[in-house]
């Protein structure tokens, strides 16, 4: 329990720094540089998901396919990163997969009503990078977003990049 807190406290402080540094001097900040704070946040997640992913598959067999990699995701990365299952799975079988977590770890802490649903963005760019760099650690490039319209829960669309 006191893991999960540290890290979810961590998370907020990493967020709330990447955005101060690049309001500091400025007043108002414009969409570049939300969309710079973004990218860094993802940059960070995606290192840590290829660490992270590095570690958990170093014991398994190979997977089969696309499908497989992603049920292994949502069931034991998902796990390991934000202690629960992804709650649903959906897919297209044409590379677009979209997880769906009703009560994702780092939002729970801002759900407490609807004045913090424009904040959420930027607590979901270093997932969505955490979630990329895993992927992209087991051979599949991907776009990976996330939008959310009631809090906690979140949606996480990944798009395969066909070579």
């Amino acid at each position: 329990m006191a893991d999960e807190a540290l890290f979810e406290f961590l998370h907020m402080e990493i967020v709330s720094h990447v955005y101060k540094e690049q309001q500091s001097g400025k007043g108002e900040m414009d969409n570049k540089d939300r969309a710079v704070c973004v990218s860094v946040l993802e940059g960070m997640g995606f290192r840590v998901g290829q660490g992270l992913i590095e570690r958990l598959t170093r014991d398994s067999p190979s997977f089969k396919d696309e499908l497989d990699i992603m049920k292994f995701v949502c069931k034991d990365f998902w796990t390991k990163v934000f202690r629960r299952q992804v709650d649903n799975l959906r897919t297209n079988h044409q590379g677009t997969y979209v997880l769906q977590d009703n009560k994702f770890a780092l939002l729970t802490q801002l759900s407490s009503g609807k004045q913090y649903l424009d904040q959420a963005p930027k607590y979901l760019a270093f997932s969505c990078g955490v979630v990329r760099g895993a992927l992209s650690n087991l051979g599949l490039e991907s776009v990976v977003t996330a939008e959310v319209s009631v809090m906690p829960s979140c949606k996480f669309q990944v798009v395969i990049q066909k070579l």
